[in-house]
């Protein structure tokens, strides 16, 4: 069966650079089944998932709905919701939680704060270590279901991280995906040998590039600039590196003090080929660093 993902495996599409972007991450516990528009195609209330999600807009959060991974018969609303939300930026990241009676509770957060790093005393500390979030939503893509459910139902199986489905993580040909938190990198066509070398690596501290899609605080030339210098330097701990704006360039900085600038292009995917299962081939862009040198500590 040709699928977006074993295209995309046969025509060697970089995983780099492909992470959707977000500061902050609201998730929701939602059980029973999902749409391909989550929010407003599940047993949430529509009104209030389309509430959320213009309440999100323009913030740095990025909101999705999560379920324990198993079977997801039409069951009935689930009495208390699971909130996590968690911010990603390095060296300042934090994990919160707090279960809700009605997710229009939501709503009375400050998004513009979350997105910005405060988290105004939401819930509790998240206490223990890595949290996984499989990318499970066949409604958006099969790839997700036919290799994201297994991945997910495996993972729990293992016992050594949280596990949950996740309603969209996008880049459905990169399948199975996977964003961990605390630090938020993504990563994508794991096998299950991979994933729990992920989390291994996330519990430690550290994240490994060879699945990398990159880390959802920066935006696509930054991920792609950021991946570039661990590539380079063979850096893995999850918050030695931070990036920023250099007039047209990207400057990657070292806790150590090291600094490189990335000239990154933005170019179109060639030849043409499906993003997602059943849509029409495209030319999805990618990130190329096409220079990165490193530049003289500041004095």
């Amino acid at each position: 069966m040709i699928t977006c993902t074993t295209l995309s495996r046969e025509l060697t599409e970089p995983l780099a650079a492909t992470a959707a972007t977000a500061a902050t991450w609201l998730l929701i516990e939602q059980s029973g089944p999902w749409g391909a528009k989550a929010l407003t195609e599940s047993h949430l209330d529509a009104e209030v998932g389309r509430a959320l999600d213009a309440a999100c807009a323009g913030t740095g959060v990025r909101i999705a709905l999560i379920r324990h991974p198993g079977r997801h018969a039409d069951c009935l609303p689930a009495v208390r919701h699971e909130a996590i939300v968690a911010h990603t930026a390095p060296g300042r990241a934090w994990v919160r939680r707090a279960a809700v009676e009605d997710p229009a509770e939501l709503l009375e957060l400050d998004f513009a704060a979350l997105g910005a790093g405060e988290h105004g005393g939401f819930g509790e500390a998240h206490v223990g270590g890595p949290i996984a979030l499989v990318c499970t939503n066949g409604r958006r893509d099969r790839c997700c279901a036919l290799l994201g459910r297994p991945l997910a139902a495996e993972l729990a199986a293992a016992g050594h991280s949280e596990v949950w489905e996740i309603t969209h993580l996008g880049g459905h040909r990169f399948s199975p995906t996977m964003l961990v938190l605390p630090y938020g990198y993504a990563y994508g066509r794991l096998t299950g040998t991979a994933a729990k070398e992920v989390l291994a690596a996330t519990a430690a501290g550290h994240m490994l590039p060879e699945w990398s899609r990159g880390r959802s605080y920066w935006d696509r030339p930054g991920q792609a600039a950021e991946h570039a210098v661990r590539l380079l330097t063979g850096e893995t701990s999850a918050d030695a590196l931070a990036v920023g704006r250099a007039g047209d360039a990207i400057e990657v900085r070292h806790s150590d003090g090291r600094r490189w600038l990335a000239e990154v292009a933005e170019r179109a995917s060639e030849p043409a080929r499906p993003e997602s299962c059943g849509k029409a081939p495209g030319t999805p862009s990618r990130m190329d660093v096409v220079s990165l040198r490193e530049i003289p500590p500041q004095r």
